[in-house]
């Protein structure tokens, strides 16, 4: 007990308040319950009003401190190092290897001369893990952890939609297949997604090899095949067969689609594309002369002013399997088309721009601002498969809008418009973006082919009402079988036309019923108005799956569907971070966990 509560007295032991023995004076003893009371407020009482009594109080506290003497066994455990079973240690060893997975950093970090030095002055006691240790112990732990909560989150989901692709490294012969996959909570319609699988893919990645490691994917989540959607896949040949080997719904990647419609754009016309060859060379010179680059930046600074405190843009080298960083290159450029215009009266360049190329390259950069402004959008975490058929019509009907300023680059907007329309030419007509596009509030009905989307969603109301149905009759019991007495008949008195029109008339009973229920919300949902486009779909059937649950239901299972594959390539990005030259002797086996618990540890904790 503290040396204070020799001049104070309680009134009760839960009492908030204590009264001083000296001038009879009630203080606070801070906190709000019995838990969090302490004596802070006390001893300023003691110090600002009774000197005397605070001197003895500071003399009864030390002489308690000195009158407790460690044992032999206290001190030399604080000398010792925490053994590996301490809760202390342990923990430490957890947020090691968070720092390891999440910040991309090698097994072998913990040898290190300086990591070592800084973890010995941070907590002298702890004994840092070998590198063995946390490759075949603790890496291995962690990602049994993590992947059995995954697990228990795709338990009783009954739609699953995939995205996958394949990626080669570069420092060594590995080759890695990505399965993420995507769903909707049926609860909070909150979208979730999560990495399933980062697979070696050896031997020839043909459609045999391919189909065989989705397929032994899925079986090691326990994953059937009706449970999937649908799998987002690039447009390569050997990808569409594997997934007809699978028998499974797919769909090529939007942004692959969009990436070679606008190459055969920028490539109809020769003017631009010497223009964009042009600007190539022009950018190249700067990134691989560091004399050119000072003399750009130079240039910048005294063309921006002897005040200006901002940074020197730098141009954008653009790569060829990406349309929109040929895009952001000529935006960098005619950002500096006056600094470029004036170095290359003083200096040499592998080629300049004329004036009609300069006009050229603004005109391109007008016309593909939609692209890139859809390629974001659709790159985003929340895009689903509704958004696919608003956006083509969208750039079908930019397209179709002659400008005055078209001159010099008809052939090119001419290319763009053909190559929408013959690469997207049966999206309308593909149920899983028909339904996707109808049960999104922000477009619904909107669409060309309306009718034949009404009839799609009203199927698929009727498979989860049938779905529902079975439920029902799977967990109520049996009823108990009564005689049929029919005005004092038995039911074996009724003629035979009768007892099959009976049971005619039951058989056509629940289906009936299940169509109008069906076609009754579907009509309801319909005939309210849109939401916008800023706000969300997930959010409207989280408000309003009650009133439609069929509806809400099919929602969940089509808005489930990304647009793209691109949460697989950015995975592959993180891939190239782990898989570099300081670990190109990295297996594949601590790649594929590595790369799975950098993605899906910070969401299942």
């Amino acid at each position: 007990m503290s040396a204070v509560w020799k001049h104070f007295t309680l009134e009760t032991p839960k009492s908030k308040t204590a009264t001083c023995n000296v001038c009879k004076a009630v203080v606070q003893r801070g906190g709000s319950t019995a838990a969090t009371f302490n004596t802070t407020n006390l001893i300023k009482h003691l110090k600002k009003h009774h000197t005397t009594e605070h001197q003895d109080f500071i003399a009864a506290r030390q002489n308690d401190e000195r009158s407790r003497q460690e044992t032999l066994l206290e001190s030399f455990q604080k000398q010792g190092k925490l053994p590996h079973d301490n809760v202390k240690a342990k923990g430490i060893t957890e947020k090691l290897l968070n720092f390891i997975v999440l910040d991309d950093q090698p097994l072998s970090v913990v040898e290190n001369e300086g990591f070592r030095s800084l973890v010995e002055h941070l907590q002298p006691r702890y004994n840092l893990p070998s590198r063995k240790y946390l490759s075949e112990t603790a890496l291995p732990e962690l990602y049994h952890r993590v992947s059995g909560k995954l697990a228990d989150k795709l338990r009783g989901v009954t739609s699953l939609s995939f995205t996958t692709d394949i990626w080669t490294s570069d420092v060594c012969p590995m080759s890695l297949i990505s399965l993420t996959v995507h769903w909707v909570k049926p609860d909070t319609y909150s979208l979730c997604s999560a990495v399933l699988q980062v697979k070696q893919c050896r031997g020839s990645h043909n459609r045999a090899t391919i189909a065989a490691s989705i397929t032994d994917s899925l079986n090691h989540w326990e994953i059937p095949l009706e449970n999937v959607h649908v799998i987002l896949r690039d447009n390569a040949s050997n990808m569409k067969a594997a997934m007809e080997d699978m028998a499974v719904p797919s769909l090529g990647c939007l942004a692959h689609s969009l990436q070679l419609v606008v190459h055969e754009g920028l490539m109809s016309q020769r003017s631009v594309s010497d223009a964009l060859a042009n600007s190539r060379k022009i950018v190249g010179h700067f990134k691989h002369s560091q004399l050119a680059q000072s003399r750009l930046e130079d240039l910048q600074r005294e063309m921006q002013g002897a005040g200006a405190t901002t940074t020197s843009a730098r141009l954008v080298q653009d790569v060829q399997t990406r349309w929109n960083s040929s895009f952001y290159m000529i935006k960098s450029l005619l950002k500096e088309k006056r600094t470029l215009c004036a170095y290359a009266a003083d200096h040499n360049l592998p080629a300049t721009l004329s004036a009609n190329e300069w006009c050229l390259l603004e005109k391109t950069v007008t016309v593909l601002e939609p692209f890139e402004e859809l390629t974001r959008k659709i790159s985003c975490a929340t895009s689903t498969a509704a958004d696919v058929i608003p956006s083509v019509t969208v750039l079908k009907r930019l397209l179709t809008i002659e400008e005055d300023n078209d001159s010099g680059i008809k052939t090119m907007k001419s290319t763009l418009l053909q190559a929408v329309s013959r690469r997207f030419s049966s999206i309308e007509s593909e149920p899983l973006y028909a339904v996707a596009t109808l049960v999104d509030a922000r477009y619904k009905d909107s669409g060309e082919t309306a009718r034949m989307a009404k009839d799609l969603l009203t199927q698929e109301l009727e498979k989860v009402q049938q779905a529902v149905l079975r439920e029902s009759a799977d967990e109520a019991e049996p009823a108990e079988k009564v005689p049929c007495i029919e005005a004092g008949l038995s039911s074996t008195s009724k003629s035979s036309f009768s007892s099959l029109y009976d049971r005619i008339l039951e058989e056509h009973d629940e289906p009936a019923a299940s169509t109008q229920t069906a076609v009754i919300q579907m009509q309801m949902y319909l005939k309210e108005p849109t939401i916008t486009e800023k706000d969300s779909p997930f959010q409207y059937w989280a408000n309003n799956h009650a009133r439609f649950p069929l509806l809400g239901a099919v929602a969940a299972k089509f808005l489930s569907a990304p647009s793209t594959s691109v949460e697989s390539e950015r995975l592959f990005s993180t891939a190239s971070n782990i898989v570099d030259e300081k670990r190109n002797r990295l297996t594949a086996e601590r790649a594929e966990m590595l790369i799975f618990l950098k993605k899906n540890l910070p969401k299942f904790k």
